[in-house]
């Protein structure tokens, strides 16, 4: 018989007590995890305020690279991923040998790196980029081309916000690509009344029909201070699970139902509960990886 959800929350939450451990969860995680969840947010954000706790331990249930990023962020702390198999399809999409052949083909350039990547990228970088940053984080360079990576869109996206050449790897987040112009006429005849938010990853041509252009937090933020009651969100429909909770008198619809990520969607209650048990899991960046991949999203962080 499974044990009731209560109660494999309260099992967590008293484990997590004793282990002096924080649990942050993606906002794009099942509806369960985020309500275990001490922190709940963007990947970069999450890391950077369990970095400031006392906690000695984190549990981030996200996928791997963001685990990456809370080492990165607190070498003294044990982070662990409940669920080792949970990755990210854009992440796997560029290694560091493979960056490295591309800046040795190009003139010098900064190399700008979107943190959905992992560690070993982020170390070849010059800074690292959010979602939400992109256009500062380019428009605070003195150059005037750059490479962005490891994703398309927002290389195009901040190309076109900024009148700066980008080069660009060619990643792309699955989720987001399978969005199409079609789906988005399609949800707003659907729904006339509704404004329509886009994310950045999503590809330029939907970006271009979009009310709104924003991160999951920026959209978070955009739905509780509209004066609009209906809303079609354009990312991965584990977002609408918070979009709702915040603003219960408010509607709002996924551009498309099947923007889902089965990554995101791996990490279950028992996965965290035998983590904090046999603190399994660990993710550990080396410190000849930390201290190159750091200094990018200092430079970031010192800029926004």
């Amino acid at each position: 018989m499974d044990t009731p959800l209560f109660e494999m929350q309260s099992k967590i939450k008293a484990l997590a007590k004793a282990r002096n451990a924080i649990i942050l969860a993606h906002n794009y995680q099942p509806p369960e995890i985020q309500d275990l969840a001490d922190l709940c947010g963007d990947s970069l954000e999450l890391s950077r305020k369990a970095a400031q706790t006392d906690a000695d331990v984190i549990v981030f249930c996200g996928v791997h690279f963001m685990a990456e990023t809370a080492s990165i962020l607190s070498p003294d702390k044990v982070v662990l991923l409940p669920n080792p198999k949970a990755g990210c399809l854009m992440a796997d999409m560029i290694t560091a040998e493979a960056l490295q052949l591309k800046i040795d083909s190009l003139p010098p350039m900064p190399v700008v790196t979107y943190v959905n990547s992992t560690a070993d990228v982020k170390a070849l970088s010059t800074v690292c980029c959010t979602s939400a940053n992109v256009v500062k984080v380019v428009n605070s360079l003195a150059a005037d081309e750059m490479l962005l990576t490891p994703d398309r869109n927002l290389a195009q996206y901040a190309a076109a916000r900024t009148g700066k050449k980008i080069h660009y790897w060619d990643g792309y987040c699955p989720t987001h690509e399978w969005l199409t112009v079609e789906d988005v006429q399609q949800a707003r005849a659907e729904h006339p009344k509704a404004v329509f938010i886009a994310h950045p990853e999503c590809r330029p041509e939907i970006v271009s029909l979009a009310d709104v252009v924003a991160s999951t937090s920026g959209m978070l933020r955009h739905a509780a201070q509209a004066k609009e009651r209906e809303f079609i969100i354009g990312t991965e429909t584990g977002l609408l699970y918070p979009l709702r909770r915040a603003n219960p008198d408010k509607q709002f619809y996924p551009a498309a139902a099947k923007m889902t990520c089965k990554n995101m969607k791996k990490i279950k209650l028992a996965d965290v509960l035998r983590s904090l048990e046999t603190m399994s899991g660990e993710v550990k960046v080396s410190e000849e990886i930390r201290v190159p991949a750091l200094r990018a999203v200092e430079k970031m962080i010192a800029i926004v």
